[in-house]
């Protein structure tokens, strides 16, 4: 595994379901794992899709998209909240890597 080599391993899924995630935080058993929860409004995700896949969904020709046709549990307690519709990119680095550095995974910027 990567973690036990002493790498970093930021891994981005849409994961609509807390049994899902709650079963990735199972299998990282041991190593760090922070559930970071990119909070953005449905409006804004329609927005920002550069392959209209939610234009397609409203259209019914993708089943089961979530948001749309599949619904996604917000988790109860990440450790980490990022409203993204809020904030800019490199606002959500700095707070990734403050949420690091605070936790000792990382050491501070020099």
């Amino acid at each position: 595994l990567l973690g036990d080599a002493g790498l970093i391993c930021i891994v981005a899924v849409i994961s609509p379901f807390r049994r899902e995630r709650e079963m990735a935080r199972a299998i990282a058993k041991g190593i760090d794992f922070f559930e970071i929860f990119v909070d953005a409004p449905l409006e804004v995700c329609e927005r920002r899709d550069p392959k209209g896949l939610y234009r397609k969904a409203r259209a019914g020709l993708i089943l089961d998209f979530t948001g749309i046709g599949s619904s996604y549990e917000p988790p109860h307690a990440p450790e980490l909240v990022l409203k993204t519709g809020e904030i800019t990119p490199e606002d959500a680095v700095r707070q990734i890597s403050s949420l690091l550095m605070n936790e000792g995974v990382i050491g501070s910027a020099r």
